[in-house]
């Protein structure tokens, strides 16, 4: 696309809204200035490309296409049938899959749909035959009671969440908890590593109908093949969420053991994150699955984003090229420079560096909670997300850490020099700050001290940074 294209594209679209609505208008121009002048380390964030966004804004949104490709409870859907059928296309042969459903509206939606196709297909009962047939809003209370009852036997393992798991694989608070008996595998204690003889051990005690394997939050690699043994040997369906480290499967900077698509029953994604594509879920499956798979429009979903699946046929298609292997290699260079940045400087890093896209800093090393480093750099002009770390004492709010991540700085071209830059800049706000002092006068795990003129300067430091690695270049609104 000529770059006078997409300023066009995107001036001429926030005109239309503007002369509807211009506080919304004026958002969006507001959000590209952040993103542009601010260095991005939320390790789930990253920057779609202009066709991947233009690739939502269209008449696709318009339609609703119940079903899967050739078979729609809507007619008039030949156009929806396209884009799924390439975004499918694209997702098989990038992942080396049997079977793609690129419906799910996010990864919760995706891991929903992969739950009810184990289910579906490991329990035949008469709750789950009844909630197979009928959309879920048409189950009667004496259904979801029947089919509680049914599901409340199910067993799910996966990782803790504050040793880098998710909510969504069992968690109470979380459908997931709802709908299964959930116990959790964590790391040693010590290393902060996965260790799977104990994971074999909770599998051989807990005797769980799923085993999940993902996370959200673990710096280092996870072995799938191990783990499919591990859930072969009890039985389990083996189930991946890849939706963090999608982008380094696709790039494959992940293969062989730690590659899950040849290893797991199933496996679900995000398509943005390091996949760098638009906001949305996929789910990937054998043949075996694929059937049960592709019921999750109605069984979870509703009606699915054609315009959404259109942008993601784009991003898959996109990382199908030979530069998105180039690019997923650097995200790990990226992480693993700024990992030995920090630890040079004295940073506690969980597990003592990264094999992935994303470093887990331990602050109470600083003398702060993850809610007090996360405003400080915030102020500071870095994004970054407070996150629990291992047998956190600070808990799941306030937290212990703060998670950086890599993928969106390479998106924008930033190099391992760079991100020594960045551990530095990240260093010397932590290291000048201080907890503050509650109401009442003791120590707060919220409040801090930082001085304002220094935030300012690490601000325009890191806007310096950003200076020679312009953030979407071609694209000019002003």
């Amino acid at each position: 696309m000529p770059r006078n294209a997409e300023s066009t594209a995107f001036r001429s679209a926030l005109e239309v809204i503007r002369g509807v609505e211009p506080r919304v208008a004026d958002a969006i121009g507001a959000e590209l200035a952040d993103q542009r002048e601010s260095l991005k380390l939320i390790a789930s964030e990253n920057y779609a490309s202009p066709a991947t966004l233009l690739a939502m804004g269209n008449w696709l949104s318009d339609k609703y296409a119940e079903g899967t490709v050739g078979r729609r409870f809507y007619a008039g859907c030949q156009n929806v049938d396209t884009v799924e059928a390439l975004a499918a296309e694209h997702a098989r042969e990038l992942f080396g899959a049997a079977h793609a459903y690129v419906q799910p509206h996010s990864g919760i939606d995706a891991n929903l749909v992969a739950f009810w196709a184990i289910l579906a297909d490991r329990v035949e009962s008469p709750a789950l035959k009844k909630a197979q047939a009928r959309h879920v809003n048409d189950l009667t209370e004496a259904d979801w009671f029947a089919l509680r009852r049914e599901l409340g036997d199910q067993r799910m393992l996966g990782m803790s969440l504050d040793a880098g798991g998710h909510l969504t694989h069992g968690f109470r608070p979380n459908i997931s908890g709802k709908m299964f008996d959930q116990r959790s595998y964590g790391t040693d204690p010590d290393t902060g590593l996965v260790d799977y003889d104990r994971v074999a051990e909770a599998a051989r005690e807990f005797r769980p109908l799923v085993l999940v394997a993902g996370y959200s939050a673990y710096p280092r690699k996870i072995n799938f093949r191990i783990m499919r043994e591990i859930a072969d040997s009890v039985g389990a369906t083996f189930m991946v969420d890849m939706a963090h480290f999608a982008g380094l499967v696709a790039g494959k900077v992940f293969t062989g053991d730690f590659d899950p698509v040849p290893h797991a029953h199933i496996v679900t994604s995000t398509t943005h994150k390091s996949l760098r594509g638009p906001r949305g879920g996929l789910v990937l499956c054998g043949p075996e699955l694929a059937d049960q798979v592709d019921r999750g429009c109605p069984m979870v979903l509703g009606g699915p984003l054609p315009h959404v699946m259109a942008a993601k046929a784009v991003a898959l298609a996109e990382a199908r090229r030979p530069d998105f292997a180039d690019y997923a290699r650097q995200i790990v260079d990226n992480a693993q420079a700024l990992a030995e940045g920090l630890l040079r400087r004295g940073a506690k890093l969980v597990t003592g560096g990264t094999d992935n896209h994303l470093v887990l800093i331990d602050v109470t090393g600083y003398g702060l909670t993850g809610r007090q480093a996360e405003q400080a750099l915030l102020d500071s002009g870095i994004v970054t997300n407070r996150n629990a770390v291992p047998q956190d004492p600070n808990g799941a709010w306030y937290t212990s850490g703060i998670r950086i991540g890599t993928p969106a700085l390479t998106t924008r071209g930033l190099g391992t020099a760079e991100m020594d830059t960045t551990a530095e800049l990240i260093h010397v706000v932590l290291s000048q700050t201080s907890a503050g002092v509650g109401p009442d006068g003791t120590a707060s795990k919220a409040k801090y001290v930082l001085d304002p003129a220094l935030a300012d300067k690490i601000s325009r430091q890191a806007s310096e940074l950003l200076t020679g690695f312009p953030l979407y270049p071609a694209v000019e609104l002003g």
